[in-house]
């Protein structure tokens, strides 16, 4: 499949997904979301694929936030619409049936910060930064950054990122638990492929059905979720062939 401003590659059951706008340092507009949601509608039912990858081309930047010049004269109710459609696609990212891990190599500013919060999981290289400096612009985070960023890592840190909009290092996200890990700009996405490629060797009936109750854990219903979800499981084949292989003394081997 072909899009205008990202790249795809899949290989041994991992999808990289590349923001490919270099030179507004892969900054979001209308068309990176169109792709963004058609990539992943795509990835959704891809059999061949079972750990998403997502990053941002070059060295400088994972995204830098979105395109000011697009949306700058926008109206109060255009600029409604445009908030719904990042929440729209962030959201079918965060509900993926498969693991998303953010590879953060460099900048991850404004939407860009909101993006890397919808994927499960998020690494670092060391010379990210990562911030939300939206009110900079009399504005607030519209992509569900109010929403995410606080129970990531806590309403006051969160609310200190958000009112001072400062950009805070890799290590200093790491140490309030926004990014897993951080590794060298070399490293990044190799280290990324090490962790998708241990993800993708597991069930992936058992990883979505993860992914489900992760994810209700926000809810009310949560544990009834988590319930659900489990007996939902010993119908499934990767149940019966990963008891197998256990009894077996064997690895499983998952369709």
């Amino acid at each position: 499949m072909n899009y205008e401003s990202i790249k795809l590659t899949i290989d041994n059951k991992i999808a990289v997904v590349t923001i490919n706008r270099p030179d507004s340092l892969n900054a979001l507009n209308a068309q990176v979301f169109n792709d963004l949601d058609n990539v992943f509608d795509f990835l959704a039912s891809e059999k061949t694929v079972n750990c998403v990858i997502i990053t941002g081309s070059g060295e400088k930047s994972f995204v830098a936030g979105a395109d000011i010049k697009e949306f700058s004269a926008f109206s109060q109710e255009q600029a409604k619409e445009l908030s719904k459609r990042g929440h729209l696609v962030f959201q079918k990212i965060e509900n993926l049936n498969k693991p998303v891990i953010a590879a953060i190599n460099g900048f991850a500013l404004g939407g860009g910060l909101e993006l890397a919060l919808s994927c499960h999981i998020r690494y670092a290289s060391e010379n990210a930064k990562l911030g939300l400096p939206e009110v900079i612009l009399g504005l607030i985070p519209g992509y569900g950054g109010t929403q995410r960023l606080p129970k990531l890592i806590g309403k006051g840190i969160a609310n200190e990122m958000i009112f001072s909009a400062k950009m805070i290092s890799a290590e200093k996200a790491k140490s309030i638990g926004l990014v897993n890990e951080v590794f060298s700009l070399e490293d990044l996405i190799p280290k990324s492929i090490e962790l998708a490629s241990q993800i993708a060797k597991n069930s992936p009936a058992g990883i979505e059905k993860a992914i489900k109750a992760v994810n209700a854990s926000e809810n009310d219903n949560g544990m009834d979720s988590e319930i659900n979800y489990f007996g939902e499981l010993f119908s499934q084949e990767d149940f019966k062939e990963g008891v197998s292989a256990f009894i077996e003394k064997r690895k499983p081997v998952f369709n």
